[in-house]
């Protein structure tokens, strides 16, 4: 008789997984999960640093948001999006009580690519214009103008939107400015944009597109006064700031939005996409927080843009469950405290042990470790080492995320300082025994 595991495996075999070699299947299927754990059909527990896509903020199966999206079930659970119906407007006042002054509406999606895709939209027809800029380090989802603004390799394979102009932003451990202070990185940078900016003709720019903190580029957190700088750029060519805290939001960096904790909050954004955290991925959701000025744009002139899932009630309801819980248990808190008093300088205590640790960057539980064969001229480690790190801690019964020559240490928000401890514990021995193979 064939077990659960070996059945899971097997059927596996007909789904086309994506960013994969066909040839190349999973051998981990996990059964179920609580809180910071999953364990296999043969009830063997995993701790997930991973988070899985980065995304599962509030944790495994937490009660609230698997109540909530049952009862919705069972009264409505599917409605078109052209109705107004109380799971969604309810959802909509969640996420806007967290947002910056002047946000005014909630436009929902089934994901994080297709709101950057309906953000970019948005900004072009706000302003008449059309080109977009994002940076180089970046990731933006797997549509069309979503996968065009993303800077990383799954861009050049996928180029068919237009407008697409790309930039270097800020990175003092690897700088494309020639800096040595964060304060020149983020000048030059800054510098660098306006040019390029200037170069492509100001009036034909719609829209800057930035990660708020790049998440799978590295987790790069910008240097003070550089968010804060993009926005004075925005504003003096009439160019709409477009942040993505589809990563980053709800927690992850220790604040409700990246934006929060990022230059003190100075950096408004006009339009704000999200997904992951905001109900930590139990119901396929996403979506664009809109400002005041670019919500009246579309009073009396049709947003030509929609999905059939809009605002679906299973997935709404589960917003209103994951923030609800997120404030009374005051996850985000928890999140920003536990990153600074314990994931943080347990990090750079690693880093003191193992020179392969070139960088340790993050906030709240947001963290990567930037890999190095050589800590002098900063050469990444091959993907070989990353992928024996990556198959040890699994056979140690840790799962991490692991991004060209970094490992991601990104659990859930509601991570304990002794699991802290015991994955780090974990890593510790991981890249000792790597180090010496």
């Amino acid at each position: 008789m064939t077990n659960d595991r070996e059945l899971a495996l097997e059927l596996d075999r007909l789904v086309f997984h994506s960013w994969s070699a066909q040839s190349k299947r999973p051998t981990f299927a996990p059964a179920g999960g609580s809180g910071s754990w999953l364990w296999d059909h043969d009830g063997e527990r995993y701790l997930d640093f991973s988070s899985q896509m980065v995304n599962v903020n509030i944790g495994h199966a937490h009660p609230r948001i698997v109540a909530a999206i049952a009862e919705q079930a069972a009264v409505l659970p599917t409605v078109a999006p052209s109705a107004a119906n109380l799971a969604r407007g309810r959802a909509a006042e969640a996420i806007l009580r967290h947002a910056p002054a002047g946000m005014a509406q909630v436009f929902f999606t089934n994901g994080g690519a297709d709101a950057i895709e309906n953000a970019i939209r948005m900004a072009r027809l706000h302003t008449g214009r059309d080109k977009v800029v994002s940076t180089y380090r970046s990731y933006h989802g797997n549509t069309g103008a979503a996968i065009t603004a993303t800077g990383d390799w799954r861009r050049i394979p996928n180029e068919y939107a237009r407008g697409h102009v790309h930039v270097f932003g800020p990175f003092l451990y690897r700088s494309e400015f020639d800096a040595s202070t964060a304060e020149e990185e983020c000048r030059r940078a800054l510098r660098h944009l306006e040019r390029v900016i200037e170069a492509e003709g100001a009036s034909s720019v719609a829209a800057i597109l930035l990660e708020t903190i790049p998440g799978t580029a590295g987790i790069l957190v910008p240097p003070p006064g550089y968010l804060a700088g993009v926005r004075e750029i925005a504003d003096r060519h009439g160019i709409v700031l477009i942040l993505d805290e589809v990563m980053a939001g709800f927690g992850r960096a220790g604040g409700w939005f990246a934006f929060d904790v990022v230059d003190d909050g100075a950096a408004r954004p006009d339009l704000v996409t999200f997904a992951k955290g905001v109900n930590s991925g139990y119901v396929p959701v996403g979506g664009v927080i809109i400002s005041e000025e670019i919500a009246a744009t579309f009073a009396d002139r049709v947003f030509p843009g929609g999905l059939t899932y809009s605002g679906h009630p299973l997935a709404a309801a589960s917003i209103v469950a994951s923030i609800s819980a997120m404030e009374d248990e005051r996850i985000v808190e928890h999140a920003a405290q536990i990153g600074a008093e314990v994931i943080g300088p347990a990090l750079h205590e690693l880093a003191d042990r193992h020179p392969m640790i070139g960088e340790v960057r993050g906030a709240g539980v947001f963290w990567a470790l930037d890999l190095v064969s050589d800590p002098e001229t900063r050469e990444p480690v091959a993907p070989s080492v990353v992928a024996a790190i990556k198959a040890a801690c699994l056979e140690r019964r840790l799962l991490v995320f692991t991004a060209d020559n970094r490992v991601h240490v990104v659990p859930p928000c509601v991570v304990t300082a002794d699991e802290v401890a015991t994955a780090l514990a974990i890593l510790d021995d991981v890249l000792a025994a790597v180090a010496a193979a």
